[in-house]
Parts: C-alpha cells; structure tokens; sequence
C-alpha cells in the first residue's frame, strides 16, 4: 500500500473533491441485514443500517461503470488474498485479534500522526499481524475490543525494544455509523475500516456473509466517494476508479461446480458487492487470516471472472456525508 504526505493546501483540495459524483441521484432504499458479530464476542460489525451491510442488488449501474472497468484488468479472474500457506510463514490474510476490556494499553508513534487517532490502542505480545511480524508487507494489526466493542486498526505495524510504531492508525465505535473526519486516512488508503470488508471464517461457515468485500486494484484516482474519507491515487482522470467505489456481481453469472462455502461469498458479491479500498494487485480481495479456510473454497474464487462484475452508483443510500448509514428499506 502506497502512501503519501499531504499538504495543507492537498487536503483542503482532497475535501473538495470527495463529493458525491452524481449529488442529484434518485434515492435508493436498502434493505438492511443482520449484523453477524465478530467471533469470540458479543460485538457486531457496525449497525444493521451501515452502508458496508447494504443490499446493492437494485441500485443503478455507475455511469462511469464501463470507463472505470476499461482501466481495471478484467481480463483476469478475482484472486482470493487469503487462505493457506503452503509454504514457509503464517496463513494469508489479515489476522483478527480480540481482547477484554482490561487489556493493557500503550502509546503508539504514528508517521501520519496528524491523521491518526491518537490514543493508546491494545497492542501487546497477543497482538497478530499481517504477515508476521517481520514481515515487509502492510503489516495491518486489527484489534478488537470485546467489552467496549471498540475497533483499532494499524498500518505497517512495527515494535521495537518494547515500542510500538504503526504508518497511521484509527479507532471506531463497532455500535456507531460515525465516519472519520473527511481527508483522513486510517490503516486503509480508503480511511474506511478494514474490518467490516474482510471475509471472516465464522460468517462463511454459517452461511451468510452480511457485508461488502474489501479489494484491491492497481491505478486509482486522486479522489474518493462517500463514505471513503481518504485517497492515495496516481491520476487524477476520472477514467479511473476512487476510493469507495462499489462494484457488484452480476445476478445471471452463475457459480458452476464450486463448494457450499464458494456460493456464500458468491452471494455476497451479487448482494454486498466489492468496495475499493486500497491501491494493490488488481481484483485481489480480503479475508481474515485463519487456519480453517477450505483449499477448495479458495481454488473456486479464483475462477470469478473481473469481467462480470459492474460499479454501482451509492450516492442515493446517503442519509448524513458524515455518516455511514443509509437509508431504510421501504
């Protein structure tokens, strides 16, 4: 994940420019979904009404689906960014860790400070990162909080002789639809949370995966879409996709041949749809790491065809631009 240094001038630039693209758009009610909690707590993934639970399925194509698109290597197939090792090292994907209430808290020195929260966050030996610890990735670090339902979240995670550093970190509310200040970032290029996109074991297990997926493609613009706060993009063409962009599975593409735990996140992706959250490999999309993960589950998603997905236009679920709810179902 690349970053950059923002000026002063920069960010007021970026403020301007993260309005909705279509602010007159028709409003579309969204029915809402039960939030399925974080396994080993009590804690839902933000309320049933926020914008990552929901249904896609009869918002309007984006006019700028098709340009978009043409920028966004869909020749190829999505790429699961998770999943078993075969190798040396951890299991892929974004390990979750979760801690009580009295966990001892530390003092964490941010590089983007100015757009960190700056509190003390829950990081100790129990604390899992991406990759592991030495790892020369992302390096995220999410930490739940199960007694306060209180999420934090770091990028490129480091400690060293018993100091904590991260590239930038943010905390949310897991019972509020508050956003981050517009302009900022957080662990994502996004300044969206990193949690509620991931692919988590116990969801896909039970059947039902509540919430969009987090993905990654190469070349984005230097602008961003409510509810996304922030953006880290190459150009400023408007051929290519921001920050929030919302991408959904077309309804008549059909999973042949894959397993049970393949057509839940199928249906996810026609339901919730795909949300642009980070510069990375193309089509690549986020889980939590976890040893269970099935091999064959993750062979099959790699047999998703880009070329079947189209962008959504999100702008009419908007109730507050400070807000990630949405709108009611009707």
């Amino acid at each position: 994940m690349r970053r950059r240094a923002w000026s002063p001038v920069l960010l007021a630039l970026a403020g301007l420019l993260a309005v909705p693209l279509l602010a007159g758009a028709t409003p579309v009610e969204a029915p809402r979904g039960p939030a399925r909690p974080v396994a080993g707590t009590g804690c839902a993934v933000f309320p049933d009404d926020n914008w990552w639970h929901a249904d896609v399925r009869g918002l309007p194509v984006h006019p700028r689906s098709k340009r978009w698109l043409s920028q966004m290597s869909t020749e190829r197939d999505l790429h699961p960014d998770f999943g078993p090792n075969a190798g040396p090292g951890p299991d892929y994907g974004i390990p979750v860790t979760v801690v009580g209430s009295e966990h001892r808290r530390v003092k964490v020195q941010f590089r983007y400070a100015a757009e960190s929260d700056r509190v003390r966050y829950p990081l100790g030996r129990d604390t899992r990162i991406e990759g592991g610890r030495r790892s020369d990735g992302d390096r995220h670090a999410i930490v739940v909080d199960r007694g306060r339902c209180r999420l934090y979240e770091t990028y490129a995670t480091r400690v060293r002789d018993g100091r904590w550093r991260a590239g930038s970190g943010a905390v949310w509310s897991l019972r509020s639809n508050d956003l981050r200040p517009d302009g900022w970032t957080s662990a994502d290029a996004a300044g969206m949370p990193i949690l509620p996109g991931l692919l988590r074991w116990n969801e896909v297990r039970a059947g039902e995966v509540d919430h969009a997926i987090r993905f990654t493609t190469d070349v984005t613009s230097s602008r961003h879409l409510w509810p996304a706060r922030h953006d880290a993009g190459a150009t400023e063409s408007r051929a290519y996709p921001p920050m929030g962009a919302r991408f959904r599975l077309r309804a008549g593409w059909r999973p042949q041949g894959f397993s049970k735990h393949a057509k839940v996140v199928v249906r996810a992706m026609k339901r919730h749809g795909l949300v642009l959250a980070d510069n990375g490999s193309p089509w690549f999309f986020q889980g939590e790491r976890h040893r269970r993960w099935p091999a064959r589950m993750i062979a099959d998603l790699k047999r998703i065809p880009a070329r079947a997905f189209v962008a959504v236009d999100t702008s009419g679920l908007m109730v507050d631009p400070d807000s990630a709810e949405v709108k009611p179902a009707g």
